[in-house]
């Protein structure tokens, strides 16, 4: 018969660790249940695991995968240890499952599970761990992965929207004013040379566009040059405190596309507020939090600041008008939670209402999109075609 180390809390909430033989994990667990134990390690003797630590390279959606499959282990009864190691041991993403193990390990040693997780911050964030402590403190860590995972996943497909309503347009963009490029850049040239030898008087479209031309074959490898210098300067100078806030303020300003960028930021402030909320975060400590994932330097000021009037002993309602940021409406529906005590209910149907808005804004912003790119692109090509065949309409009528 194995002999199976474990560790655990009594009902007093003191550590404790023992051995016993049984036939397997599940009899150790029912063993220690009857003496009133909450099992957080249960391992074999001769089978610990011990690996490196490791971070980084881990996407939200697995890690909204890796949260769901553990609320339900644990809500099955399963101890902590067992549940890492299984979800270790089949998770494909060898960077994650380095990271599964070695939290493994330290809860096996002692450690929370919150503890163990900060360890590696690149792959949990501090609302993933602050509200998994909340859980382990209150008894309700089933509770807590279950709104965790539902959590992740609604930030997960609100990411996924914002990049449908970038890339898209982005890419088109891109793929147009490549091809009019090359255009530009090696086939007008050819029809330069033809007309040059037929001694064609050029009308003023065609000269502009064979100007066009010769600059981009003169000044090409400058062109590039300048272009990714912007691109670095751009992204060195958004990483400064002033450009930081620059830029996302002239994001916020920008017809369409700003009023899109500011019901993102009211929805993942008030999922991530009323998540931290309703897991028995301190409020507090949940609006720093939810400032420093919010995304946007404008809405993480406005955040920070009504933080420090809550500690001055005001609401949360008042000060967040006061930054001019939240619309009018989400401050009112605020107010009633705060007044109602349901404040993370109410934030929730915020969330909810902004999260279908920004759905109906992406979908808005495409169909807006489609015909201007069309138009953009009609006009770009076809006014090269036609610069270009003007001249060999003047010479067919010459010939006639």
């Amino acid at each position: 018969m194995p002999t199976y180390t474990w560790k655990g809390k009594n009902r007093m909430g003191k550590m404790q660790e023992g051995s016993v033989a049984a036939e397997s994990k599940e009899a150790v667990i029912a063993l220690l249940r009857r003496q009133q134990i909450l099992v957080s390690a249960v391992t074999e003797k001769g089978k610990e695991l011990a690996v490196p630590k490791f971070g980084g390279g881990v996407g939200q959606k697995e890690i909204a995968i890796f949260t769901r499959q553990f609320s339900v282990m644990i809500d099955a009864g399963l101890p902590l240890v067992q549940c890492l190691e299984i979800l270790g041991s089949q998770q494909k993403n060898r960077a994650f499952q380095k990271v599964l193990f070695q939290v493994r390990q330290d809860v096996e040693s002692g450690s929370t599970l919150a503890d163990s997780l900060r360890k590696h911050p690149k792959v949990f964030n501090a609302l993933f761990c602050n509200m998994i402590a909340a859980g382990e403190s209150g008894g309700i860590l089933d509770t807590i992965l279950q709104r965790l995972a539902q959590y992740i996943e609604k930030a997960v497909k609100l990411k996924a929207a914002v990049r449908s309503a970038m890339i898209y347009p982005v890419a088109v963009i891109t793929i147009a004013i490549g091809v009019v490029v090359v255009i530009l850049w090696k086939v007008i040239p050819t029809f330069a040379m033809l007309f040059q030898g037929l001694g064609a008087t050029l009308p003023l479209p065609t000269r502009i566009t064979i100007a066009v031309s010769n600059f981009l074959g003169r000044y090409m490898p400058l062109l590039v040059l300048a272009g990714g210098g912007v691109a670095f300067f751009l992204n060195r100078y958004y990483k400064t405190y002033k450009g930081r806030h620059q830029i996302d303020a002239f994001t916020l300003k920008i017809p369409v596309l700003g009023d899109l960028m500011r019901k993102i930021s009211v929805a993942r402030f008030c999922r991530t507020l009323g998540t931290l909320i309703q897991s028995g975060v301190p409020i507090l400590e949940g609006l720093e939090i939810t400032a420093r994932t919010s995304g946007n330097a404008i809405v993480e000021d406005a955040i920070m600041a009504t933080r420090k009037s809550i500690e001055e002993g005001k609401t949360i309602a008042g000060p967040l008008e006061e930054t001019g940021v939240f619309p009018s409406m989400v401050v009112q529906m605020i107010s009633v939670g705060e007044q109602t005590g349901a404040l993370d209910t109410m934030l929730a149907k915020i969330a909810d209402f902004y999260e279908d808005e920004v759905d109906e804004a992406v979908e808005n912003l495409m169909a807006l999109l489609e015909p201007v790119m069309i138009l953009f692109l009609g006009v770009m090509i076809g006014g090269i075609v036609i610069s270009m065949y003007m001249p060999m309409f003047s010479l067919l009528g010459k010939i006639a």
